[in-house]
């Protein structure tokens, strides 16, 4: 029986979030409230690196670890979740969209809200965060041409690594949407893990760049959290991973009307379409859904 491993995915830890990222958003008490069931449950929590070195055998895996994992780059992280984190000492991976930074030029799709800085970065990681790429500008990357993708997944990296000095091993796909050509691009970009959501538990047979997480709502509540870091068991059989596998391909053809063509094809055969047109909302669609074509 495989040993299921709970990697939790956070967005913003805020009293009062933009209204926009509300759904996805704790209150610093339930979050405080979170990692104290993670140190409870008796799992060991690692970052995204620190687990698949372990799957690799490149470091020591724990019997029963647990990932928390925060995506977007929110200035709240600093202002709100770091303190929560260090004084249980427990290390963490943030997942930042670089285009969102707040001392560059706005490049991201995401709404307004409070983003960190690049220079917050190299305090954050000394203080035991793990700082992966979640793309440049956060559009759906499975919507995407392969020059873009890319590109996405190269400068986000490189800007990262230039406020860091040193290579950035993972990286979290946008809204979770990927296929099998967008992770092969993240491979070759240079990332050796990347996480997408799923709504389901990770496993050591999972790909480590398509590594499954439970996204955290506002109406999580702490009985479903406890749940998630109980498990002992492997929870998802076939037939419902067959259902998730349907539902994320109808989910993928209307976001193509709506966004746009799927191009992995040639660059040439099929044009290039904003993620996001003329009088569109810019709020995302944040679902938790696999995207795959595998």
């Amino acid at each position: 029986m495989e040993n299921p491993v709970p990697i939790l995915l956070y967005h913003s830890v805020s009293p009062d979030p933009p209204s926009w990222i509300a759904p996805f958003s704790v209150s610093p008490a339930t979050f405080a409230v979170h990692l104290d069931e993670v140190v409870s449950s008796g799992r060991q929590p690692l970052t995204v690196s620190q687990y698949v070195d372990g799957l690799a055998g490149r470091g020591v895996l724990p019997p029963r670890p647990v990932l928390i994992t925060v995506d977007d780059g929110f200035a709240d992280f600093a202002d709100h979740a770091l303190g929560a984190l260090t004084e249980r000492n427990l290390p963490s991976t943030l997942y930042v969209t670089t285009g969102a930074l707040s001392d560059r030029k706005n490049e991201a799709v995401l709404p307004p809200a409070r983003m960190l800085a690049s220079t917050d970065l190299a305090g954050l990681e000394a203080a035991g965060v793990e700082i992966g790429a979640h793309a440049h500008t956060h559009r759906q990357l499975d919507l995407l041409q392969r020059r873009e993708v890319a590109d996405e997944a190269v400068r986000s990296g490189s800007i990262l690594a230039d406020a860091l000095g040193h290579r950035i091993r993972s990286f979290a796909y946008p809204h979770g949407y990927w296929n099998s050509g967008v992770r092969r691009i993240i491979d070759e970009a240079g990332f050796d893990s990347s996480c997408a959501v799923a709504a389901r538990f990770s496993f050591a047979r999972e790909h480590q760049l398509a590594l499954s997480r439970f996204m955290v709502r506002t109406d999580t509540d702490v009985a479903t959290v406890r749940s998630w870091l109980a498990a002992s068991t492997r929870h998802v059989h076939s037939a419902h991973s067959a259902r998730r596998r349907a539902l994320a391909f109808g989910w993928r053809q209307y976001r193509r009307v709506r966004y746009g063509p799927v191009a992995f094809g040639p660059d040439a055969a099929v044009p290039s379409r904003p993620v996001l047109g003329g009088g569109e909302s810019r709020v995302p669609d944040i679902r938790p859904i696999e995207v795959n074509d595998d």
